[in-house]
Order: structure tokens, then sequence, then C-alpha cells
């Protein structure tokens, strides 16, 4: 009989055909954003949506130096930070290379304690990311560990709230993704997914392999050969990939939802210069690098799951689109064009930031300097394993910046 071959792949495709609906369902990705302005807008401010990677200091709190949540903070954003302002992120940057107003936390807290932005100033509270954030679960990523985590669904309910509605003056920007596809592959990192698929594996092949032998040797007829390795197949994708396609499932229901809050929160209350930022793939950040590779292959499986139905959710939506790994794929290929020199060490001392960049700071000297030995804030890509420093910020809104000319914005 013909040798039947039992791969990792073949399950992948029989995972992604079920987590997709099999063959009934409408295909993703396959329409894109449409009618987006062309025209240069006259922005008053920047509004910005999303998690850690947009957070501009909700969790200051937390790094008080003194242990009461009052200043002097070491830290407060995702990043390598630093006293005085040199210590930016990419909201705060971008805001600065358009001239508008500093973009301040729209709230600021920790372990379930916060302060609404006052409202002598809430025309420039306006950066309403926050670590740990998801698009419509409240239950974030280390929420757990004191983070606030308000979901982007009411980060944007809370601009409304205040704001009453979006402007024509308003660069709105939204970032979300990466919490909801750590909620999925943590658990299975924490579980050794990839050894334990690779055992699953190796013993259905060894199965098949019996089969063929069994049917090879007339024991068994042709038919219940392939009857049996279909059973063979099955069991194993069910072993290995049951937990695998709820995450699909998982990603795709969070970009559906994300993809109507843009439609129906934003576009329809007003908003008319809105970009929507891709998430980041795993695989091109040093948390991914340290994964086995069938686990890395499956966080790069959804995201790619939550883009195509991002997409397609925004399908003829007048927004601009940014694809994240295409951003940090190109400042990496081109490091030194963008004044770095590391593209792949972490910038923070894990074992004097608590393991997160939120606790870093780089200020040469300061008791609390939380940088590893060599490291440079301005020219290593990565704080943390999956925050950019300040020079990496700065690389991503210089390309954001120049994003927003090719669109004909400024």
């Amino acid at each position: 009989m013909k040798q039947v071959r039992i791969g990792l792949m073949s399950l992948v495709t029989a995972a992604l055909l079920a987590a997709c609906g099999g063959g009934d369902a409408p295909v993703p990705g396959t329409g894109a954003p449409a009618g987006a302005p062309t025209t240069k807008g006259s922005f008053k401010s920047l509004v910005s949506f999303g998690d850690s990677l947009s957070d501009v200091g909700t969790y200051a709190p937390a790094t008080s130096l003194t242990g009461d949540g009052k200043p002097p903070y070491i830290g407060g954003k995702f990043s390598t930070n630093l006293d005085g302002n040199l210590g930016t992120i990419w909201v705060e940057n971008l805001a600065t290379q358009l001239a508008l107003p500093v973009v301040k936390p729209a709230e600021v807290g920790f372990a379930g304690t916060s302060v609404k932005c006052p409202v002598s100033v809430v025309a420039a509270c306006t950066g309403y990311g926050q670590g740990g954030a998801r698009v419509t679960s409240a239950n974030g990523y280390h929420k757990e560990a004191g983070f606030l985590t308000v979901p982007v669904v009411t980060q944007i309910a809370n601009h409304l709230a205040s704001a009453g509605s979006f402007k024509d003056s308003d660069l709105i920007f939204v970032w979300a993704g990466d919490n909801d596809l750590f909620m999925q592959i943590d658990p299975l990192v924490a579980g050794s997914f990839g050894a334990a698929a690779q055992t699953v594996l190796a013993a259905a092949r060894a199965a098949a392999t019996q089969v063929q032998i069994d049917a090879a040797a007339g024991k068994i007829s042709a038919d219940d050969a392939k009857a049996e390795l279909a059973a063979i197949t099955a069991d194993a994708s069910r072993k290995v990939f049951g937990a695998l396609t709820t995450g699909q499932e998982a990603m795709k229901m969070a970009a559906q939802e994300l993809a109507g809050y843009v439609r129906d929160q934003i576009l329809a209350k007003g908003g008319k210069y809105v970009v929507v930022v891709t998430p980041v793939d795993i695989a091109i950040t040093p948390k991914g690098v340290a994964l086995d590779a069938t686990s890395r292959g499956y966080g790069t499986t959804l995201v790619d799951t939550f883009k195509l139905w991002l997409r397609d959710g925004l399908t003829g939506q007048p927004v601009q689109w940014i694809d994240a790994n295409t951003v940090l794929s190109t400042i990496a290929a081109n490091a030194s064009a963008n004044g770095l020199v590391n593209v792949t060490n972490t910038a923070c001392d894990a074992a004097k930031t608590h393991g997160s960049s939120l606790f870093c700071n780089g200020t040469p000297g300061a008791p609390y300097n939380g940088l590893a030995a060599g490291a440079d804030v301005n020219t290593w890509l990565f704080a943390d394993d999956v925050h950019p420093t300040t020079g990496g910020h700065k690389a991503i809104s210089n390309r954001f910046y120049d994003q927003l000319k090719a669109f004909g914005w400024i």
C-alpha cells in the first residue's frame, strides 16, 4: 500500500482548518481597509489606545523609590526609563514630532487604586494604553500582580465619556492584541508544549509505521489500514492541537471584537484619522527566540490569525493599517541606519528589575540603575524580552512618522 506519513505540518493544517471552521467558513484577510483620508490633517491631539507598548506611565506608583506610591519613581514605562523627560516612548516621541501636546496617561495607579486624569489637564490625558490590557477582557495579562489592565473597549468608552466624541483634529492610534496572545501561549510554554507535542507526534508516527508494516504483510486490509491511520492522525491532532485550536478561536474573537470597536465606537463616533497597528509576532522578540521551535511557530500562527480576522473585520473601513512586524523587522535588519548596534539582547538586567522593564532605569550612576553590563538605552533595541528601549521606541516613532507622511496626513 502507499506509505502514509504523519507530520507536524499536516496536523497544523488540520488545526487551522478546524479553527477557521473548515471549508464552510468565510476566508479571512481577503478584504482590506479602504477610503481613509488622503489629505493632511489639522491635528491638535494624539489619542492612543492599547497595551504596554503604548503605556505612557500608568503604573509609575508601583515603582516608587520610597515604596509608598509617591515620587520619586524609578520607572513607570515599559522601556528603559530615564530621569527627566528623556525616557520617552513612541507615543510621546510622535506627539513631539508633530508639535502636539505631550501625551499624559489617562489613568495612573496600581493594585486596584487609581486616579483619573485631573479635569484641568484632561485635554492632554489621551494616553489610554495600559500594560497588560487586552482587547475586551478585564482579566488582563498579569492583573494578579496589580496591573489595572483596563481593556481597549473600556479605554475607548472612557475617552468618549470624557470628550463626548472624536474630532477631525484627533490623530488616533489603536495598537492591541499582544496580551491576548500572551494569555494563550504562556500556559503552553509553561507546560513545555513543544516537548509534549513532539512526544505525542513520535508515538503517532510509530503507530502509523506499525499499521503500514501490518498492511504490507497482509495482516490487515488496505481499507482497515486507512481507517486506522485516520484514527491515529485524529487522536494525535486532538491531543496536541486541542488547546491550540482554542487559542486560535480566542484570537479570532478578539480580532473581530477590536474591528467592531474601531468601526462602531471610533469611526462612528467621529474618528477620521485612525491608524490600526497589528500585534507583534513573538518570534521576532527575545521572548520568542527563547522558545522551542514548536511554541514559537504556534505564537506566529496566533498573531497571523489575529491579523487576518482584524483585517477582515476592517474591510472597506476608512482606516490606515500598519504592520508592526514589518516595522520591527525593518528596524532590526537596518540597525545602523536606525542608530542601533544590538537588536538581540535585552538592555535591562532581569535580576535587578523583577524581569520587567517597568522597573528598569537607565540613568547612569543612579543607585537604582537596572541595566545589564554594557547595555545602552539608545543603541540597543530591546529593553526586556518584548519591549523596546528608549532608542527602540525612537526608531518606531520615526517609522510611524514616515507612514503618516506616506498616508498624506502630514
